[in-house]
């Protein structure tokens, strides 16, 4: 065991796009009937019927990865346009500063030690709670596997906050209209009804993730060996130049006025995602204005700028490559007709005598499924026309159906399909295998949290 090793994230993505190819060749094809519900194309759970398999071959295959990158082309783009701006910002050594200043004050002072996971998970959790905050969180990494570094802790923590935080409040959000308004439109129950619970829901999932990575974090401060980014992390820290932090003095103003204008771009990338309902164009296209501004202010040349946005994007590659695959894993169960009769085989299992059973099986069911369909809008459209009657044949509420359904989400974090996962870990260059062998414990502690947590509203009828 101790010589065994993962391929890398490439290898085991194509490797499930060829066990998913193998799959349509032994599942039958099957289809729901939809229809038009305030235009939105909703399944008909009495309508499924078997259709004429279409089994992926080896051309289909090796297609997958070039429609993946089609079908994932603006998320890709958004990836590269953000990457650019963010080496622009790099370039103006305003992060560095910042960077410096926060490692300075944590040294000094034992409450900013305390504080700055939970205030800032807190504040990613929030955002995945309200405005459905994910693709969104992908620019933060560069900012925070940095500073983690800085503090004395790994490239896992530095993604974590961000990302797991993000994703803990889209899991378990209480206003998100992504997952919590469009699966409360379809199953007939007032729109964010049901908010008290969801509320304290949110706020015990989130303490769990806090205290879970102040553990992780407090243990590889006092032992960086244990890190499974170790080695990788050793790496990063070379170019931190820890040897200028003792004479640094503090940011200049061209600093200061480069992360307001940063931070001003951000307060309107949220303003827009709640107000305007803005996308990933539109983010897209205000870091892109962001990345002229900063660099007018910063005081960089026409090449500077230039170079620097290239270079950024060039970085990215990968990561584009990476979620291109992943885009290619629901592609081939799509094209082959297997993601309905899926679905249609799974609902059976949901029976139970116990409305409480039931509801767990759901939240496994929407774990299944979470493994293909990552949007939080793509799932309730296609699970809550069956699940919402189905819940009241097996003696469930539709709102704690609902509530199953967005705890599949917690299993993002984790599985190798997800475009956002994978594109994360890339830009982080963290290995898959490294970070899912680290998330199995919180893992864990999340489907158990998800179980528990699907107690209380049977009993109450919720």
């Amino acid at each position: 065991m101790k010589n065994f090793r993962l391929p890398n994230t490439f290898v085991l993505l194509f490797s499930l796009l060829a066990l998913i190819a193998l799959s349509t060749w032994l599942v039958p094809g099957g289809k729901y009937d939809t229809h038009l519900v305030n235009g939105k194309a909703l399944i008909d759970p009495a309508t499924f019927h078997y259709v004429a398999s279409n089994p992926q071959g080896f051309v289909a295959l090796m297609m997958a990865p070039i429609k993946g990158f089609v079908e994932a082309a603006l998320i890709i783009g958004f990836v590269l346009i953000v990457g650019g701006a963010f080496a622009v910002l790099q370039k103006t050594e305003a992060i560095d500063s910042m960077i410096k200043s926060v490692a300075k004050a944590h040294n000094r002072s034992a409450a900013i030690r305390v504080m700055i996971i939970p205030v800032f998970v807190t504040l990613f959790s929030l955002g995945g709670a309200t405005f459905g905050m994910s693709e969104e969180a992908i620019p933060f990494i560069l900012i925070f596997v940095p500073l983690a570094l800085a503090l004395g802790y790994d490239s896992i923590v530095g993604v974590s906050i961000p990302f797991i935080g993000s994703q803990v409040g889209f899991a378990a959000a209480f206003l998100n209209p992504f997952n919590v308004g469009i699966a409360q439109g379809i199953a007939d129950v007032p729109v964010f009804s049901g908010l008290q619970y969801r509320v304290i829901v949110w706020l015990i999932a989130t303490s769990v993730t806090i205290v879970f990575l102040m553990w992780y974090a407090a243990r590889i401060k006092r032992t960086p060996e244990k890190s499974p980014t170790f080695a990788l992390d050793q790496e990063k820290r070379q170019h931190l130049k820890h040897d200028e932090f003792d004479n640094f003095t503090g940011m200049t103003t061209v600093h200061k006025l480069v992360l307001f204008l940063f931070a001003t771009a951000l307060i309107v990338m949220v303003f827009g995602v709640v107000k305007y309902e803005w996308f990933i164009n539109e983010i897209a296209a205000l870091f892109l204005v962001m990345a002229i501004v900063v660099g007018i202010a910063g005081k960089l040349g026409t090449d500077d700028f230039v170079d620097a946005f290239l270079q950024g994007a060039k970085d990215l590659v990968t990561t584009a490559l990476v979620i291109a695959l992943a885009r290619g894993t629901m592609i081939l169960a799509r094209d082959a007709n297997i993601i309905d009769t899926m679905l249609h085989g799974l609902m059976p299992l949901v029976q139970s005598g116990s409305p409480i059973v039931a509801a767990q099986k759901m939240f496994v069911i929407q774990s299944v499924i979470n493994f293909f369909i990552h949007s939080g809008s793509g799932q309730a459209a296609l699970t809550m026309p069956i699940m919402a009657p189905l819940a009241d044949l097996v003696g469930v509420s539709r709102q704690t159906a609902i509530l199953a359904f967005q705890f599949g989400e917690f299993t993002t974090p984790m599985i190798p399909t997800s475009g956002i996962t994978v594109g994360v870990l890339a830009l982080a260059r963290i290995p898959w295998a490294a970070w899912a062998k680290w998330m199995i414990p919180l893992q864990l502690m999340y489907l158990v949290l998800a179980l528990l947590l699907l107690i209380p509203p049977c009993l109450m009828n919720w």
